[in-house]
């Protein structure tokens, strides 16, 4: 049993860095509250005598706010703001014994898997029983369901696997069990995440078995939209655009990283997939599934990445017109494949080449959106901000995507309730609308 003294304690999980990270965060909570903590997440209160933070060290951009977050603690402990400082996730996980020296004002560093040695550091039992019975931090009407750990992908410029292990798959039945637990607390929508969606089964089954898992999970009554989310475009099951076909609950949704177009940089990132590959893929999703909305992630400023093959990957965008895309610009990570080689794009090129492809993603963003005036769209409600009610389509994911505007003065819609909208209005990343009554 805890002491009184222990049960005051109060917690704030700071997280930083994915959505894996933040279900992760949300199992440290469900675990502390199961151990009878208050526990809050995020929060700026300063109430909390003990922090928990969840850091990323994905890129430069990410390790540094991690790092600066850390230090924001370690000094607010050093004037008596809290108690107990504790780290846990990527970054720690890569470089525990460098942040140790550098920050000792952290009581502990623990890695990604090490969530039972946290716990026993507050003196808290880690209750399988909990498992698989997440509180959320996201709106109660959505939730992020991660169906695999880990990555055993060879990509050159990539630290995952460093920080995240080999590929480790979770059971149908265990996330058929998740998933009914977050329906029965009203989840409506499942984005299903991973470092790699489409090897899921091959380690635990061994096949790919994400239709599988897709068909049931579409049976949890209760949840009406999946989303997929970092599907790896090599050796892709085709079969899955046969599901989203055959089942309204699996969104017409595809978040594909594709990171280049030209061969010579596809090979030397060990992509394992060539352009023509990559378009022929495209075009199969597109002729299965007519109306899918397709993500992709670009990487520029790979090592060696000439202006020429840079133009390449522009020419690609253009044709291929993607319904949403994002770009990071290349981040040197030592122990990664790509660290032996030379880092020889200046980050003012980086950054500039960034700015092109979004350029040209505004546009085509624009062009699509445009499309889309006149036509009637079911959206799911997530909030409302100032004047507006604001949601998302089937296309769009939370914090990503596009959103979908309604004027809260004119029509009145439940935060996550869908409703039939009909577009009036569209800019190049939103759409305005009214309610179909």
């Amino acid at each position: 049993m805890k002491t009184k003294t222990l049960k005051q304690d109060k917690v704030n999980v700071i997280t930083l860095g994915c959505s894996k990270n933040l279900v992760d965060s949300e199992n440290i909570i469900t675990q502390l509250r199961g151990n009878d903590y208050e526990v809050v997440h995020d929060s700026n209160d300063e109430d909390a005598n003990v922090v928990i933070v969840n850091t990323c060290g994905f890129i430069d951009l990410a390790k540094e706010e991690s790092v600066n977050t850390i230090l924001d603690y370690a000094e607010i402990k050093k004037q008596g703001g809290i108690d107990k400082l504790y780290v846990t996730g990527c970054l720690s996980q890569r470089y525990k014994d460098d942040l140790e020296q550098e920050i000792p004002e952290v009581d502990a560093y623990f890695g990604t898997l090490e969530l039972p040695g946290l716990l026993a550091k507050l003196n808290a039992d880690y209750k399988h029983e909990l498992i698989g019975e997440r509180i959320t931090t996201t709106p109660q009407h959505y939730a992020y369901l991660k169906i695999s750990e880990g990555c055993n992908r060879t990509c050159a410029f990539c630290a995952i696997p460093l920080m995240r292990g080999k590929h480790v798959s979770k059971p149908i039945e265990a996330l058929v069990e998740e998933a009914k637990n977050l329906a029965r607390f009203g989840v409506k929508e499942l984005m299903l995440i991973a470092q790699e969606l489409t090897y899921y089964g091959l380690d635990i089954y061994k096949k790919r078995e994400l239709p599988r898992l897709l068909h049931a999970l579409a049976d949890v009554e209760g949840i009406e939209w999946i989303r997929l989310h970092y599907a790896y475009p090599s050796k892709f099951p085709t079969e899955i655009f046969d599901v989203m076909a055959s089942r309204p609950e699996i969104c017409n949704y595809l978040d594909m990283p594709l990171q280049h177009a030209n061969n010579a940089v596809l090979d030397r990132m060990r992509r394992q997939i060539t352009r023509e590959e990559t378009v022929e893929l495209v075009r199969t999703a597109r002729e299965k599934v007519p109306d899918l909305t397709l993500r992709t992630t670009l990487l520029v400023g790979f090592p060696g990445e000439t202006e020429e093959e840079f133009q390449d990957l522009c020419d690609f965008v253009e044709e291929m017109r993607f319904d949403r895309l994002g770009v990071f610009q290349y981040s040197h990570e030592e122990s990664t494949i790509a660290y032996e080689l030379e880092d020889n794009v200046p980050a003012e090129t980086k950054a500039e080449r960034a700015n092109r492809i979004m350029e040209i993603q505004q546009a085509i963003s624009e062009t699509k959106n445009q499309e889309k005036v006149g036509q009637t769209l079911k959206v799911l409600f997530d909030r409302k901000e100032g004047e507006f009610f604001v949601g998302r389509t089937e296309g769009d994911s939370p914090e990503v995507d596009n959103e979908v505007l309604v004027k809260a003065a004119e029509y009145y819609v439940r935060v996550g309730d869908f409703a039939e909208v009909r577009i009036t209005e569209a800019t190049d990343y939103d759409l305005f609308g009214e309610v179909v009554e």
